[in-house]
């Protein structure tokens, strides 16, 4: 015979994979992707194209755009 459990006040079960909740890390760092990508930009524009690597050009706003989509990335395992 299988065993069943349930989930009740006698016995919780502990969330486990999917269902569980984020470790504490995770939301610094997925809101810190988002603010050092728009930092990126920002820092490119500000300073006319001479910060943050130089030698990228126009490609600085890919690079900020990048870093800013890994953190849009990461609010969809957001629990």
């Amino acid at each position: 015979m299988a065993r069943t459990t349930t989930r009740n006040a006698e016995n919780p079960e502990t969330p486990r994979g999917a269902d569980a909740p984020n470790p504490v890390w995770f939301k610094p760092i997925m809101f810190g992707f988002m603010l050092v990508g728009l930092i990126w930009i920002l820092v490119y524009y500000i300073s006319q194209a001479s910060w943050p690597v130089p030698s990228l050009g126009p490609w600085n706003i890919m690079v900020g755009f990048g870093i800013m989509f890994i953190g849009f990335l990461m609010t969809i395992r957001w629990r």
